[in-house]
């Protein structure tokens, strides 16, 4: 079993379940817009933000972030040693740095002892963008073994401050090497691990990478933090890292929308209904509700017995749904009704049950 450590109160590594990340793209500065996109992916089912702190007026507006925000924050360092101390101060929950590149041991032996005096942990984060130049130079570019090799050693850095509150991280656009990197570390090492494809690339893109990378890990048991990197929206990484997560089987309680493929007998624009309903599902925070089914279906051949046999479900004819509830029909509407009567049920069952967070 892996060591578990504490992000604010996010337990991660030991028996707990693994937590979904995500980082600000605002301006840390512009304390306002940072705040607002953290009650955004608080809302999509963030657990834990990271924020860049690239300099002392990100340090002094992590501060005031942190005294408004409700989940705990990240303060993301490199090269200057300072920023970390800075941030440490302002009431960071966790700081990620790579020791390799805060310009000097000392630097990081500060870091080390600020950390431990708060109790916070340190992310050591190797990435293969960043590798030092021993390490390339010694395996001949970016390898596995390298990242691995990077980030023990880093790790060590610290230890030899007698710190052991760490969390691991060494990512790679390559997915192989993504992977073969963290099971090196997995198996040379009992720290917990945050896990991720680094710069995956767009949404359909990084979405591809990120299931290969992520999923393949999860599935081997690898993972006990986690953050998809997509070029797009944070807010799309969490929800992302929420089906992910239940594709796999770990993180129960999700919502499962089934929709037909659709052919020439539909008569409705499915996929907009679909992806509405998908859409607006993953902003309801759900979490700690039983799973849900929810059926989308565009025709009379498999709909209405779909339907029936879902928690709340549609089957559509000519421009208009028939909306079932718990195996009964309650209602046809029309076609531009469909989304919204299908996510009212959910919402009136969430508060009913009272589960809704």
């Amino acid at each position: 079993m892996r060591k578990e450590v504490s992000c604010g109160g996010v337990k991660i590594g030991g028996n707990a379940p693994v937590s979904i990340q995500s980082m600000t793209n605002t301006k840390t500065h512009d304390v306002e817009a940072t705040l607002a996109q953290i009650d955004r992916l608080e809302q999509a089912g963030c657990q834990i933000v990271r924020l860049a702190v690239p300099d002392m007026d990100a340090a002094a507006a992590f501060g005031k972030i942190k005294a408004r925000a409700r989940l705990p924050l990240v303060a993301d360092i490199h090269f200057d040693y300072r920023l970390a101390l800075a941030a440490i101060c302002a009431g960071a929950d966790k700081i990620r740095i790579n020791p390799g590149n805060i310009g000097s041991e000392d630097g990081v032996k500060q870091i080390a002892e600020q950390a431990a005096k708060h109790h916070i942990p340190i992310r050591v984060g190797v990435n293969s963008g960043s590798l030092e130049r021993e390490i390339l130079k010694k395996y001949g570019g970016v390898t596995a073994e390298g990242l691995a090799e990077s980030a023990l050693k880093n790790v060590a850095m610290l230890e030899q401050y007698d710190f052991d509150n760490i969390v691991i991280s060494l990512k790679s656009s390559d997915v192989k090497m993504n992977y073969e990197a963290y099971r090196i570390v997995a198996e040379r090492s009992d720290y917990p691990l945050h896990i991720g494809v680094t710069e995956a690339g767009t949404p359909s893109r990084g979405k591809i990478k990120s299931a290969a990378g992520i999923g393949a890990l999860l599935l081997s048991g690898i993972g006990d933090t986690l953050r998809v990197s997509l070029t797009a929206d944070p807010v799309e990484e969490v929800i992302f890292a929420k089906e992910l997560l239940a594709a796999i089987g770990i993180r129960k309680g999700a919502i499962e929308i089934v929709s037909c493929p659709t052919c020439g007998r539909t008569e409705v624009d499915l996929a907009a209904i679909a992806g509405e309903i998908e859409r607006r599902i993953a902003m309801l925070g759900m979490e700690g509700m039983r799973p849900l089914k929810i059926a989308v279906m565009g025709c009379a051949v498999n709909g209405p017995g779909e339907a029936k046999e879902a928690d709340f479900g549609v089957a559509c004819g000519k421009g208009k749904g028939v909306i079932f509830s718990a195996g009964e029909i309650i209602k046809t509407v029309k076609e531009e009704a469909i989304a919204d009567e299908i996510i009212n049920l959910v919402g009136e069952y969430a508060k009913d049950t009272g589960k809704r967070s």
